[in-house]
């Protein structure tokens, strides 16, 4: 059960009504003087707290001449004040201005209240800086809560646009609001979303948070069972992502490479995305890889720039002028297991010689022979390089040939028109015989 509050005697209101000017004068003056926040603030800021503190005492004023008991209400202190000066003045500094204020008003008590009042007076005061401290409280919340679900759409909109590979001027607005305008060393990381974590946006919190205490700035959202982030300000993004694991489900983390800024994400996000679906092929595969280290698997699964880096790197490197023993060595020490002596025996020179051009290879390529994986992945770009250096090859009797050139990096066996050959056949194949079988059928032994 409430108690009812003591009304204060008729004196004692007049005085504290009278003294609302000079009250707001010195808590100017006050936080003129102590509180170096406010002397940084801009002139039109500083007018904007004034009036909040002015707002607050001419409350305080009204709710102590009140004669009836009941919780006052400080909300109307901010009500006035612009949402921006939330983001210029803190929580923190808002409670200091309380603060300044009640001992302003605590420092008069005695020459305001009448003789008996002055206990009333205080404990009134403290009462009421409660109220607006509790107040100023719902205002950041409230504040922090619209900014943080209105930042959480830019920030899944920004992160689609990657994804979409869309760097237009809405985009670029977008991330600007979010202060990433002008941020360098951007890496996409796509990994599972975490299945304790209790929804989506614990695991995107969960991760934010554990990056910047890498001093690094993350944009994340959950797509479906993906987590989804991209890290920025930072050259060593696996470094991070090795520290940062547990904010992902099981399975792989995928990276893609480091780009320049924010608006060259698009190429990162697709690389990414392509080794998460190609990382299931690579059993002994790390936790933790860069998109790069899967790029035979992403070519295989028909990814087409997985496909050109391969060739890029390592078969026309090998067929450049000047090169044509290391391709020839490759192709050997390849279809011979590995085998230093096959392969000097069918080149018809020293192991030293094979040694030796292994050696460039791996100067010329970066990847090593010796290693198996690497070995895989050289065979692998040798035979696309041959597929795309192949000459378009001509409709045979059953017209299934076509033209393969340099773009043709797709699996063999054209699924699309092919050209009718000139030659006439000398009739239908109505039989599930071999061609070879066909052939000798219609075609007279000679010896």
């Amino acid at each position: 059960m409430s108690r009812r509050r003591q009304h204060p005697s008729e004196a004692t209101s007049r005085a504290v009504e009278r003294s609302a000017g000079e009250l707001s004068t010195l808590a100017s003056q006050r936080m003129e003087e102590h509180l170096r926040w406010y002397r940084d603030l801009s002139a039109e800021e500083r007018s904007q707290v004034g009036l909040v503190a002015q707002a607050g005492i001419s409350q305080f004023i009204a709710w102590f001449h009140q004669e009836e008991s009941h919780p006052p209400s400080a909300i109307s202190i901010f009500a006035n004040a612009p949402q921006e000066l939330t983001r210029s003045v803190s929580l923190r500094q808002t409670l200091d201005l309380v603060r300044t204020v009640v001992d302003v008003v605590e420092s008069r008590v005695e020459g305001l209240a009448a003789p008996g009042d002055e206990q009333l007076l205080r404990e009134s005061v403290l009462r009421f800086s409660r109220e607006i401290a509790f107040a100023a409280a719902e205002v950041y919340a409230g504040a922090a809560e619209a900014r943080g679900a209105w930042d959480a759409r830019l920030e899944a909109l920004v992160v689609d646009a990657v994804l979409r590979g869309e760097a237009d001027d809405s985009m670029q607005s977008r991330a600007s609001a979010l202060g990433w305008g002008e941020l360098a060393d951007v890496t996409f990381v796509v990994g599972s979303t975490p299945t304790a974590s209790g929804g989506a946006v614990p695991a995107v919190d969960d991760l934010r948070r554990a990056v910047r205490q890498h001093g690094v700035e993350a944009l994340a959202i959950v797509q479906r069972s993906r987590l989804i982030a991209i890290l920025g300000g930072t050259r060593e993004a696996p470094r991070v992502v090795e520290a940062v694991t547990d904010c992902f489900g099981p399975g792989p983390i995928v990276l893609g490479p480091t780009v320049p800024h924010l608006f060259a994400a698009g190429r990162s996000a697709r690389a990414a995305l392509s080794g998460l679906a190609a990382a299931g092929a690579w059993p002994d595969a790390p936790r933790v890889l860069e998109a790069d280290a899967v790029l035979p698997e992403r070519a295989l699964a028909g990814d087409p720039p997985a496909r050109r880096i391969l060739v890029d790197r390592i078969h026309r490197p090998l067929t450049a002028a000047g090169h044509a023993p290391l391709l020839q060595t490759a192709t050997a020490y390849l279809e011979h297991g590995g085998s230093l002596e096959a392969t000097a025996r069918v080149l018809f020179v020293h192991p030293n010689t094979v040694r030796y051009r292994l050696g460039r290879i791996s100067d010329v390529t970066g990847y090593d022979l010796a290693t198996p994986r690497e070995a895989w992945a050289v065979r692998i770009a040798l035979a696309l390089g041959r597929l795309a250096a192949a000459p378009a090859s001509t409709g045979g009797s059953g017209g299934s040939g076509g033209t393969r050139g340099a773009g043709g990096l797709g699996p063999p066996g054209g699924d699309g028109p092919t050209t009718p050959s000139r030659t006439p056949r000398l009739r239908p194949r109505t039989t599930d015989r071999s061609p070879l079988e066909e052939t000798s059928k219609l075609s007279p032994t000679t010896s």
